[in-house]
């Protein structure tokens, strides 16, 4: 079967954080000239700054919120935090990059302390503009509860990079 090839899947992003899906629209993530692919290992000094996230689609009139969780905080053997929510931006318009949307949770740096963290950016699609709004609290974030809230239906895509302290070495198995 395709699906047992995805790597959201063998990452276990789909069940931890989102229910299965299909990718409808392009979206691209970078730090600096990195450009995140499933699985890639960053270190914390490569992802300090918020990232560079393009969006794909075809119409201006289509607007994206993108959420950034960490499911696997404080450590990936007691995610007692899971979802840390660090960042959220809505209202992005369809073609272009989250710059011209509205962060309304502001970017808080990975800083993975122990184990190896996957760092989940999701996109999904709008029902209008200025239709989500910041929850309260980062820790114990739930996307898929957030995006029933807001109506946001399934995610149209989604990527992910692991992080892990800046002298960790090693790597999550896929």
């Amino acid at each position: 079967m395709p699906g047992e090839r995805d790597p959201l899947i063998i990452g276990r992003v789909v069940g931890d954080v989102l229910d299965p899906f299909m990718r409808n629209i392009s979206l691209r993530v970078t730090y600096g000239s990195t450009q995140v692919s499933n699985g890639k290992e960053l270190k914390p000094s490569a992802v300090a700054n918020k990232p560079r996230v393009f969006v794909g689609g075809y119409d201006l009139r289509t607007f994206y919120t993108l959420v950034m969780v960490d499911p696997d905080a404080p450590s990936p053997s007691n995610p007692s935090l899971r979802e840390y929510l660090h960042w959220l931006v809505t209202d992005i318009p369809a073609t272009t990059d989250a710059t011209f949307g509205h962060e309304i949770v502001c970017y808080e740096s990975p800083r993975p302390t122990m184990g190896i963290h996957r760092f989940v950016l999701v996109l999904f699609e709008q029902l209008g503009r200025q239709t989500v709004y910041a929850p309260g609290w980062r820790q114990n974030f739930i996307t898929k509860d957030f995006a029933e809230i807001y109506n946001l239906g399934l995610p149209v895509a989604a990527v992910y990079f692991n992080c892990q302290r800046e002298a960790g070495c090693g790597g999550r198995r896929m």
